[in-house]
This record gives C-alpha cells, structure tokens and sequence, in this order.
C-alpha cells in the first residue's frame, strides 16, 4: 500500500503562482508513475499531469493541454514527495487537486490507472 497526502493548496489571486507537495509513504518502491488530477463540482475528475517515479528511466513529465507552459511536475525521491508548481493561476484552475499514483503502465490521462489517491487539497483561483 501507499499513502498519498497532499498539501499547499489555498486562495491565491489570477496570475500568481502555488505549489502543491505530494509526500508519499509505504511502499513507494512498487511506484511507477506520480500524477495529478483535479475536480470541481458536477464534473469528473480531469488529468492534469505526471511524471514517472522511478528515477533510473528519467522523469518524462506529461501535461494535458490546459496546463501546458504553466505548470511543471516534479519529484524528490530523496523526500518521496512529488511536486505540481503552478503559475499563471487562472479562475478556471480552481478545482481540489488530487495527487494520484500508478503502479504500472498505461493510458496516464486515465483515472483507472491510478491506483492510489490523495484525500485531495483546494485551490481556488480568485479573478
């Protein structure tokens, strides 16, 4: 099993920057992949980014295309925690992210994949 707990989110304004964390426990060696997803109400959750966990194939990050050039996903093996650096913050980035991990191989932009799931943490976006 592996526990995901994230953390960071808050209100900013449109146009600034947030960083959300990912700290990962258990048995984070069975990882693959970290990622992202996000979830406002009455929708389904969105594939937002995610990069692979195990250090020695490179990190090859992946976005969907409404977060391209403005975020950037990263991870700190060291720390087992995983990181979605937000800038350019608009008002329809305002969603609760989930920090998301896979144990094997597959479509990424798939919550199927995703085997663990954070509880979750609120960005909101103000214009």
């Amino acid at each position: 099993q592996v526990q995901l707990v994230e953390s960071g989110g808050g209100l900013v304004q449109a146009g600034d920057s947030l960083r959300l964390s990912c700290a990962a426990s258990g048995r984070t060696d069975n990882l693959l992949s970290m990622g992202w997803f996000r979830q406002t109400p009455g929708k389904e959750r969105e594939f937002v980014a995610r990069i692979r966990w195990i250090t020695w194939s490179g990190s090859a990050p992946f976005y969907a295309d409404s977060v391209k050039g403005r975020f950037t996903v990263s991870r700190d093996n060291d720390k087992n925690t995983g990181y979605l650096h937000m800038n350019a913050l608009k008002p329809e980035d305002t969603a609760v992210y989930y920090c998301v991990g896979a144990t094997r191989s597959g479509n990424y932009a798939y919550t199927e994949l995703y085997d663990y799931w954070g509880q979750g943490t609120q960005v909101t976006v103000s214009s």
